[in-house]
């Protein structure tokens, strides 16, 4: 099943801080990984994977759109 980080976040019913603790990382920067206001590097996109149990191509990472 492809999620969002927003919706892997949700379904393990953590805050946007603890998942940033999970993975090593600010709170600010998950949330701008969730906003599409930057995204995480290869070692980081390692950790999401091992902690979310989730594969690379099941991560759905939004676009920013600018209108």
């Amino acid at each position: 099943m492809k999620m969002t980080l927003k919706m892997l976040r949700a379904r393990d019913n953590l805050t946007q801080k603890e998942a940033a603790h999970l993975i090593g990382i600010s709170p600010d920067t998950w949330s701008k990984w969730e906003n599409a206001k930057s995204f995480p590097d290869v070692q980081k996109l390692k950790v999401i994977e091992e902690k979310f149990n989730i594969k690379y191509d099941d991560i759905i990472f939004l676009s920013r759109i600018t209108v």
